[in-house]
C-alpha cells in the first residue's frame, strides 16, 4: 500500500569514512522499509561526507570507494526510492575533476544522477575549488513520487532568490527555473548547511519565502554533527505552499524524521534552541543581550568537541585552569561534552598568581567533578630566565641597540612553561590532547601567547567574544547540566592573564588596562565583521559603550588605532591557531577567513 510518507534521514557522517556512512544510511533504509516508507532522502554528499575540502584531490581512491558503495547501496533499495548525495568523477574533457552529485535510486537501480550547479566559495565553503559547476537541467531534476512531480535541488541552489536577497550571488536561480519549467508538486532540498549566529533566522525566512512565492512546498534535509571547525545543526524541515513551517526535526542530533509535504499528524515540529525563535525577524545591530544565542552556542561548541574527539580517536582533554573566565568556560564545556572523568584541569601558579585565582581554579574543578592538580611553575620559569639572561647578554654585545627596553620575555616564559606541562601530560597519556583557551577578543588583539595559551589541539571558544563569554558562563551556570559550577568570583573578576605587574597600580595587569574595555572592543569586532566599517566610519558611529560611559573623541580614536595596529600584528598568530568551532555570524577561524600575514591593512 502506498503512502505519502517521506523519510528525511538527518544523519552525522564522517568525511572519507565511506563504509561508516554507508552503514548509517543502510540502518535508516532498513527501518524505512519496515515502516512502509516510499522515499528516503539523505543529505548532500552524504556517502563521502561534507566538507571533503582537498582530500578528494589528493586521494581520488576515496571517490572511487564512495561510488562502489553507492552501487552496493542501490542493491539494497528494493521496493523503495532513495535520494542520496555522493561525489562523482567528471569524465568530461574540461573542468574540475569532480561533481557534487545526487543519485536517485528506485527498485535497486540508479535511475538518475543530478549534479550541483551553484557551488559556494565564501565563508567556510570552498566547493568551487574541487567541484565542477554543472548546467542546470530542470527536466533532469524531476522524479516521480506517488503520481506527483518532485523537484530536486542541492543546498546552495535554493539560495539565490532575487526577491529575497538584495544582491543574488549567482547569474540564475535554479528554483525559479525548476518551478517555471516543470511546475513540481513540491521540492526537496538536500543540504549540508552549517550553523552560526543568525543562520537559522536567515534559513527559515528564505525557505518560507520561496515556498510561498511559488506556492510550492519545500522539504529540506540537513546533516548534523561536526567536521573540525564546522558544525551542522540538523533541523531538517518542511514548509507548505503558503510558506508555513509544518515540520521540523531535532537540533544538533540525528533524527529519523518522517514527514509529508502537506499538513499531517505525522509531521512533528521540534523546538529550536531556546531564544532563536524569538529573533527570526530581528534587525542587524550590536547588543550585549546574548540570551537568544546562548543555547545554540553551547550546543554548537559541545557538539564540535564531541565529534572532534570521537571522530579523531581522542578521549581525554587536559587544560590549564587559571581561575579566570576563559579556562573556566572551556573546562565547563569539556566536562559536558566528554564527561568530567575525561578532563584534567591543572593549576600552574607563578609568583604573580593571586591566592584568589588559585582558589577559584580549585573550586571550579570541584564543582565540575573533573580531575585537578596544582603544579607551581616557579622553578621552571626561574631556570629558564637564568638560561636566557646569559644568552641575552651575549646577543646584546652583537645587537645591543635592538633590545627592547621592556621585553615580554618573562611574561611569555610563564605561558610557555604551562603549555609544556600540558603537552607533557598529553604525550604521556594516550588519546589526550591539550586545550587552547583563547577567546575571540584576545585573538583579534593578539593578546595570547604563541606556544602558550594559544597552544593545544582544539580551541573551543576561539569564536566567542569576551562579553558573549561572560553571558555564556552565566547561562551555563543556570541552564546547562552542571548548575552553578563556575564560581561567582570568576564572573565578577576583571579579566587578566596575571603574567605582569601594572607599574601604575602595583597589581597584576588587567586585560582591559592593556587593551581597552571589552564592551567597546567587541563592538569594534562586530562592526568590522558584520558591517565592514572602517575606523573612520566607526569614529562617527555612537557605540553602545558611549551610551553607558562618557569618553572623549580622542580616547575613542586612540582605541580604534590600537585595534588596527594590533589586528595587523595578530595575523601570524591567527595562522597557527588550532581548530575550533565557528559560532558567530562571522569568524576569524581559518576555515572561514584567511588574510595574508604579509599585508598592510588600512583600517
Amino acid at each position: 500500500m502506498q503512502n505519502d510518507n517521506i523519510l528525511l534521514a538527518q544523519l552525522n557522517p564522517i568525511v572519507a569514512d565511506i563504509e561508516y556512512n554507508y552503514n548509517k544510511a543502510l540502518e535508516f533504509l532498513e527501518r524505512a522499509k519496515k515502516d512502509n516508507i516510499n522515499l528516503v532522502v539523505y543529505p548532500e554528499l552524504f556517502l563521502l561526507g561534507y566538507p571533503p575540502i582537498d582530500i578528494i584531490e589528493r586521494y581520488p581512491l576515496i571517490v572511487e570507494e564512495n561510488i562502489k558503495y553507492l552501487e552496493k547501496f542501490a542493491q539494497q533499495c528494493s521496493n523503495i526510492a532513495v535520494l542520496i548525495g555522493f561525489c562523482e568523477f567528471n569524465n568530461l574533457n574540461k573542468g574540475k575533476k569532480y561533481f557534487n552529485s545526487v543519485a536517485y535510486i528506485k527498485n535497486c537501480k540508479i535511475e538518475k544522477i543530478m549534479r550541483k550547479s551553484l557551488l559556494p566559495v565564501y565563508s567556510e565553503f570552498s566547493e568551487g575549488r574541487y567541484f565542477e559547476s554543472a548546467p542546470f537541467d530542470s527536466q533532469n531534476r524531476i522524479i516521480e513520487f506517488n503520481n506527483q512531480k518532485v523537484g530536486v535541488v542541492i543546498c546552495e541552489e535554493n539560495w539565490n532568490d532575487d526577491t529575497f536577497f538584495k544582491k543574488p550571488m549567482y547569474q540564475f536561480d535554479p528554483v525559479k527555473i525548476l518551478v517555471e519549467e516543470q511546475k513540481p508538486d513540491f521540492i526537496i532540498n538536500l543540504s549540508a548547511s552549517p550553523t552560526r549566529a543568525k543562520k537559522e533566522q536567515l534559513l527559515n525566512n528564505m525557505l518560507s519565502h520561496c515556498a510561498k512565492k511559488y506556492s510550492t512546498p519545500i522539504l529540506y534535509v540537513n546533516q548534523t554533527g561536526s567536521t573540525d571547525c564546522i558544525t551542522f545543526c540538523g533541523t531538517s524541515r518542511v514548509y507548505d505552499k503558503n510558506g508555513e513551517l509544518i515540520a521540523r526535526a531535532k537540533s544538533f542530533e540525528e533524527d529519523y524524521f518522517v514527514v509529508t509535504p502537506y499538513k499531517s499528524k505525522i509531521n512533528r515540529i521540534e523546538p529550536l534552541p531556546k531564544g532563536v525563535e524569538k529573533t527570526l525577524n530581528s534587525q542587524k545591530e550590536f547588543t550585549l543581550d546574548y540570551d537568544w544565542d546562548m543555547e545554540r552556542s553551547y550546543l554548537t561548541i559541545t557538539n564540535a568537541i564531541k565529534d572532534y574527539f570521537n571522530k579523531n580517536g581522542f578521549k581525554r582533554a587536559v587544560l590549564g585552569l587559571s581561575g579566570g573566565l576563559d579556562s573556566s568556560c572551556c573546562a565547563y564545556l569539556l566536562a559536558c561534552a566528554l564527561g568530567a572523568q575525561n578532563v584534567v584541569g591543572v593549576s600552574m601558579p607563578s609568583k604573580i598568581t593571586s591566592t584568589q585565582s588559585k582558589n577559584d581554579a580549585k573550586e571550579l574543578a570541584q564543582n565540575l567533578g573533573i580531575n585537578f592538580f596544582e603544579i607551581p611553575i616557579k622553578d621552571m620559569t626561574d631556570a629558564s630566565k637564568r638560561t636566557f639572561d646569559n644568552v641575552f647578554e651575549q646577543i646584546q654585545e652583537k645587537w645591543g641597540e635592538f633590545r627592547y627596553s621592556a621585553p615580554l620575555t618573562f611574561d611569555n616564559i610563564q605561558a610557555r612553561s604551562r603549555a609544556m606541562i600540558l603537552w607533557g601530560i598529553s604525550n604521556e597519556f594516550s588519546s589526550t590532547i591539550p586545550i587552547a583557551t583563547s577567546d575571540k577578543s584576545e585573538l583579534y588583539m593578539g593578546y595570547a601567547t604563541i606556544n602558550g595559551d594559544m597552544s593545544g589541539g582544539f580551541a573551543p571558544i576561539c569564536d566567542i567574544t569576551k562579553t558573549k563569554l561572560f553571558a555564556l558562563a552565566r547561562w551555563m551556570n543556570k541552564n546547562a547540566p552542571i548548575k552553578n559550577a563556575i564560581p561567582e568570583a570568576v564572573l565578577l573578576k576583571p579579566p587578566g592573564a596575571e603574567l605582569a605587574i601594572n607599574p601604575k597600580t602595583g597589581k597584576p595587569l588587567l586585560a582591559e588596562e592593556a587593551l581597552m574595555p571589552y564592551e567597546f572592543l567587541d563592538e569594534v569586532i562586530w562592526r568590522l565583521e558584520n558591517l565592514q566599517q572602517t575606523a573612520q566610519q566607526m569614529l562617527k558611529e555612537r557605540f553602545l559603550y558611549e551610551k553607558r560611559h562618557s569618553i572623549t573623541l580622542e580616547q575613542k580614536k586612540a582605541w580604534l588605532e590600537k585595534f588596527a595596529k594590533r589586528v595587523q600584528f595578530a595575523q601570524f598568530k591567527w595562522s597557527i591557531m588550532p581548530p575550533g568551532p565557528i559560532v558567530d555570524a562571522r569568524s576569524v577561524v581559518r576555515a572561514e577567513y584567511i588574510q595574508p600575514i604579509t599585508s598592510k591593512l588600512k583600517f
